[in-house]
């Protein structure tokens, strides 16, 4: 504090302090990189190339019967902010980074619900990836805390992105033909809107490849 700045009664003193806190004690070992893209842009292929810890931020889906589930085509709006925790990933993501370890839910898409938890620990990890189609949203409080290392958005082209989206679900039987199919034309047709808007909350849209090289290079 500065000689010109007048201190408080509640302000602390050197009495006050307990210990020492030596340079840089309060930086995180670990930081995130928040990856985020449509649904089908190559975020887990990205994630499987890098090798790098990985956190599903689409874990922290709220349960389909959740109170006040967005809905859309008649059934809950998985593509809307509030059908998903974001209190809750960024405190996993913020003791992730503090400890090297937390606990996070384990999320059954088929039955939109979650199922249990389970426990993560990178400890040594410099760098983790949390991706999700929410990442974005997080990028704000993320960087607040102290915790951001980069925030990503992958961007290619929709017609692209809705067919490698198609052969992902129908593989994976998420849902209905009839519901994916007209999911998917709902999605291609958001898609140069959403990221926009994730842009706008302050992810870097690249390509896969792009993405890449720079998380590549934060290891470096």
């Amino acid at each position: 504090m500065s000689d010109s700045t007048p201190a408080g009664p509640d302000a602390p003193t050197e009495t006050d302090a307990l210990f020492d806190v030596p340079p840089g004690a309060r930086t995180p070992g670990t930081r995130i990189v928040l990856l985020t893209g449509a649904s089908g842009s190559g975020k887990t292929s990205l994630c499987r190339r890098l090798g790098l810890p990985v956190i599903e931020l689409d874990d922290f889906y709220r349960d389909h019967d959740h109170p006040g589930m967005p809905l859309r085509f008649g059934i809950v709006d998985w593509d809307d902010p509030a059908s998903w925790d974001a209190d809750g990933a960024l405190s996993a993501l913020v003791e992730l980074c503090a400890t090297g370890e937390t606990d996070v839910p384990v999320y059954d898409i088929p039955t939109s619900r979650r199922t249990g938890t389970t426990h993560v620990d990178v400890a040594g990890a410099r760098v983790v990836v949390a991706e999700g189609i929410f990442a974005a949203e997080l990028v704000r409080r993320a960087r607040a805390e102290g915790i951001l290392a980069d925030a990503v958005c992958l961007a290619r082209p929709a017609v692209v992105t809705a067919w490698f989206r198609f052969l992902r679900d129908m593989g994976e039987r998420r849902k209905p033909p009839l519901t994916l199919v007209r999911r998917g034309v709902g999605l291609m047709r958001d898609e140069p809107r959403l990221v926009r808007g994730w842009t706008e909350r302050g992810c870097r849209p690249v390509t896969p490849e792009q993405a890449e090289k720079d998380i590549r290079a934060l290891l470096a």
